[in-house]
C-alpha cells in the first residue's frame, strides 16, 4: 500500500480550507515505525497553526495533526525496541513534516512508547500531548514535590484536566479555576479548591486560602493577563509556567521582586515521558477526559468545536473502532 487518506490543509484561514485527500505514505527511514493511526485528537496548536499563526514554520500544503494511537504496520531496519502489531502512542514532533490527520504516521522510534493497556486507542489518543505538557510543565519545569501548593488555570481544558489528576498523585495541594458547569467535575479530577472564575477573583481567594503566602507553583494555560497577574500569589522565590506565547507586553515587575522562575514551556518528544504517564496511567491515578469523539473526516467541525471554547477534555478523531 503506497498511499492514504488524509485531511490536507491546502490554507491558511478558517477550518473549511481541510481537503480529504490522497496523498502517498511517507517513507520509512532505519530508525522509525509506520504506525496506522486508530485515533487523534484536537489540540489549540492546530487551529492556531490552520488559522497562520505560525505560518514561517508550516510548508502548505500541510497535514496538521500532534497525537497518535495506533498499530505498529512496519519498522526501521534499525529499530529494535518494537515489533509489527505493537500498539503504541506518542505526539508527532510539533511542526515537523508529517502530522496525524491521516491514515498512517511514520515516527522517530525515540518518540514512541508502548499504549497504556487499560486504555483503548480512542482514551489513548487524549494523552501524548496534552499529558506530555502537563508533564513538562509540572515535573520537568516546574519541581512540583510532595506537599507544595499550585494553582491550575483553566482545569477543565485538555491540558488542565491532565495537570490537576497529576498534581493529585505527586501530592500536591490544587487550586485550579474552571468555569461554574464545571466545578462538580474539576473537583472529581482532585482539585481541593476551584475558582469559579467568572465570579471569584482567583488572587483574592489564594491570598485568603494561604492566610497571603501564596502558593509554590502556578501553571499557566491562558495567557494574557494572567501571566501578569499570577506572579502577585505566588511565594517568593515560587515558579510559573506558561504554555501560552505573550502576545502583548506584560509587566513582570512582581515577578522580579519575588525571585520567581518563569518557564515558558514548549513541549518536546520522548519516550520516557510517555513511560512515566503510562505507569501512572496504568495505576489509575490518571484518568482520559474526553469531550466528544468524531469520524477523522469531520475534522472541520472538530476545529470549529475547539476553537469556539468550552470544551471539556479532548476532542478525539477516530480512524477505527479498535
Amino acid at each position: 500500500m503506497e498511499s492514504m487518506k488524509a485531511a490536507v490543509l491546502t490554507a491558511f484561514g478558517d477550518a473549511e480550507k481541510f481537503e480529504i485527500q490522497t496523498v502517498p505514505i511517507p517513507t520509512l527511514k532505519a530508525n522509525q515505525v509506520l504506525v496506522r493511526v486508530c485515533a487523534t485528537s484536537i489540540n489549540p496548536v492546530d487551529y492556531q497553526t490552520r488559522r497562520g499563526d505560525y505560518k514561517e514554520l508550516v510548508r502548505l500544503p500541510a497535514i496538521l495533526g500532534v497525537d497518535v494511537s495506533g498499530v505498529i504496520e512496519a519498522i526501521g531496519e534499525a529499530v529494535t525496541d518494537f515489533k509489527v502489531g505493537d500498539n503504541v502512542y506518542y505526539s508527532p514532533q510539533v511542526f515537523g513534516e508529517f502530522g496525524s490527520y491521516a491514515q498512517y504516521h511514520v515516527a522517530d522510534a525515540a518518540i514512541v512508547a508502548l499504549k497504556p493497556a487499560n486504555l483503548s486507542h480512542i482514551e489513548a489518543a487524549s494523552f501524548p500531548l496534552a499529558g506530555g505538557t502537563a508533564w513538562d510543565c509540572l515535573v520537568t519545569r516546574g519541581n512540583l514535590q510532595v506537599g507544595e501548593t499550585v494553582l491550575i488555570h483553566a482545569g477543565a481544558g485538555g491540558v488542565g484536566s491532565i495537570a490537576v489528576q497529576l498534581a493529585k498523585a505527586i501530592g500536591a495541594y490544587v487550586f485550579a479555576t474552571c468555569s461554574s458547569r464545571n466545578r462538580d467535575f474539576v473537583t472529581e479530577l482532585g482539585a481541593d479548591r476551584v475558582i469559579d472564575y467568572k465570579n471569584e477573583d482567583y488572587v483574592e481567594v489564594i491570598r485568603q486560602e494561604t492566610n497571603g503566602l501564596g502558593v509554590d507553583l502556578v501553571l499557566d494555560t491562558i495567557g494574557g493577563e494572567t501571566i501578569g497577574r499570577s506572579p502577585e500569589i505566588i511565594r517568593p522565590f515560587g515558579r510559573l509556567t506558561s504554555i501560552v506565547d505573550i502576545a502583548t507586553p506584560q509587566s513582570l515587575l512582581e515577578a522580579w521582586g519575588k525571585n520567581l522562575t518563569i518557564h515558558f514551556v514548549f513541549s518536546t518528544q520522548y519516550r520516557a515521558k510517555l513511560e512515566a504517564l503510562t505507569k501512572l496511567i496504568e495505576r489509575h491515578q490518571l484518568r482520559p477526559v474526553i469531550d466528544s469523539v468524531l469520524s477523522w473526516d469531520r475534522v472541520v467541525l472538530a476545529h470549529q468545536r475547539l476553537e469556539r471554547g468550552g470544551t471539556r477534555g479532548k476532542i478525539v478523531l477516530k480512524f477505527t473502532e479498535n
